[in-house]
């Protein structure tokens, strides 16, 4: 079994900053990229920013600049460097990880319960 549990969120005020943690534990033999997706109220999930084990990144457009994921392959830890705020970015968080549990086993994405991130004016 694999759970993810994510911390970090809370109310933060219009330019703020948070810093959001996803720990991955449990039965994991390797971990191929973990990702942090958002849904607002009314609105459809989406991704955030994503890292690969090898350290590549990619993010949605509306975060470019002001959001750094980041991980620590030996802690099976991402991170989501949240900066200059902003009332949309105001959502709950969810962290995934795409990996395997076994050596031979089949790559599939985990999610965690998610994190309330709210931004005030």
């Amino acid at each position: 079994q694999v759970q993810l549990v994510e911390s970090g969120g809370g109310l933060v005020q219009a330019g703020g900053s948070l810093r959001l943690s996803c720990a991955a534990s449990g039965s994991i033999f390797s971990i191929n990229s973990m990702g942090w997706y958002r849904q607002a109220p009314g609105k459809r999930r989406e991704l955030v920013a994503r890292i690969f084990r090898g350290g590549d990144t990619n993010y949605a457009d509306s975060v470019k600049g002001r959001f750094t994921i980041s991980r620590d392959n030996a802690k099976n830890t991402a991170y989501l460097q949240m900066n200059s705020l902003k009332l949309e970015d105001t959502a709950v968080y969810y962290c995934t990880a795409d990996l395997k549990r076994t050596i031979i086993g089949s790559i599939f994405t985990s999610w965690g319960q998610g994190t309330q991130v709210t931004v005030s004016s």
